[in-house]
């Protein structure tokens, strides 16, 4: 499975306005204490990410379209935070 990092970034040049909704939603993704394990960044640990792929398209093959995420990312923002 690929991360869609470089679709995911020209979606986000094009769409500039987006980027704070698909940011916000990538930090409440993040690993609890992420700041404790290598690579010392706020994202998702792989097999969280690998779960919410399989949720999502059903294939842990399929990688989700740029358009998919901000979608996601849209929707996540209006559901209350469970931390």
């Amino acid at each position: 499975m690929n991360l869609p990092r470089t679709d995911l970034v020209r979606y986000l040049v094009r769409h500039p306005s987006v980027a704070p909704t698909v940011l916000r939603a990538g930090w409440r993704l993040r690993r609890c204490a992420w700041w404790r394990f290598p690579p010392f960044l706020p994202i998702a640990t792989r097999e969280y990410w690998e779960f919410r792929v399989v949720t999502a398209t059903g294939d842990l093959r399929e990688t989700p379209r740029a358009d998919e995420i901000v979608q996601a990312a849209r929707w996540s923002m209006g559901q209350p935070v469970g931390r």
